[in-house]
């Protein structure tokens, strides 16, 4: 499938319920934009974060967004900041590279330097329940974890959950590995003292309006002659589980599924949902297959 067409599809989907700014767009002074945020007549935007170059294409080709002006990026921090409307929204896109430490980097620049109301994420994910989800199909996950968070055992000491004896071929046994405790996170925030989690809950309201406008949304199996096996589909609800590492080993996917219920692994979705929830904005994602 198209990766093109698909997020065009996706991100007209979506905005098509968000709420429409009436203002005129235009490009925002970052600087100049965080004085006039004081009084309150700040240009309010959504954010668009992509890690890619395929899903920046999407927008790019999408035929929805048009740029606020000929000169209407910025760059901060070696990031490009851009700067135009989708579908009669303003909003603020850019993208960020792969892994948790980009992802988290660049979006908070994002809300820091822009006025920002919301995020929607747009990126690829492995999926590691093949009854679920296989290629092509499309999952807004009301929950992200950081999975890739380990307190390392010593050989010897209590186990913790992912024991790498199990794993052991043809036969289970001891492994000088030892095991693995997944840890929480601590989350921040300007409301709340900080505390530890593990599951990041999706903002309710958009993640059920994301599931309004796409849940009777009909996805081409062909694209320019290219066909996938089966008919590709929406999926809602899921968990998704992010790390620094891609996970393409079946054994440790389904032990990421059979123990967390996670059925998707990415390197950037929790790291969209922390930095969201630690600023106290909305957020949604999507993870293409």
């Amino acid at each position: 499938m198209s990766t093109v067409n698909l997020a065009a599809l996706l991100l007209l989907g979506l905005l098509l319920v968000m709420p429409q700014q009436s203002m005129q767009a235009s490009l925002i002074d970052p600087i100049a934009e965080i004085e006039r945020s004081n009084c309150k007549i700040a240009h309010l935007r959504l954010g668009l974060v992509f890690t890619s170059d395929n899903n920046e294409r999407a927008l790019q080709d999408s035929g929805l967004y048009s740029p606020d002006s000929d000169d209407s990026s910025v760059d901060i921090a070696g990031r490009r900041f851009h700067s135009g409307t989708l579908n009669g929204s303003s909003i603020v896109y850019v993208k960020t590279g792969s892994h948790s430490v980009n992802m988290a980097t660049t979006l908070q620049i994002l809300l820091v330097r822009f006025s920002i109301h919301g995020v929607i994420y747009f990126g690829n994910a492995g999926s590691l329940d093949k009854k679920t989800m296989v290629p092509g199909d499309v999952s807004v996950p009301q929950a992200v974890a950081f999975t890739g968070v380990w307190n390392w055992k010593k050989f010897g000491s209590e186990k913790g959950k992912l024991v790498f004896g199990d794993f052991n071929y043809p036969e289970n046994g001891e492994n000088l590995l030892g095991t693995v405790q997944y840890e929480k996170i601590n989350m921040f925030s300007p409301s709340e003292a900080p505390k530890e989690v593990f599951w990041l809950p999706i903002t309710k309201s958009w993640y059920n309006a994301a599931t309004e406008a796409l849940k009777d949304m009909k996805l081409r199996k062909c694209y320019s002659d290219e066909c996938l096996p089966g008919k590709p589909k929406v999926v809602f609800g899921s968990k998704s589980s992010t790390s620094d590492f891609y996970v393409r080993n079946k054994a440790y996917g389904d032990f990421l599924n059979d123990n967390f219920d996670a059925k998707t692994a990415d390197t950037a979705s929790a790291s969209v949902a922390l930095t969201s929830l630690s600023n106290e904005k909305l957020f949604v994602v999507f993870q293409v297959h």
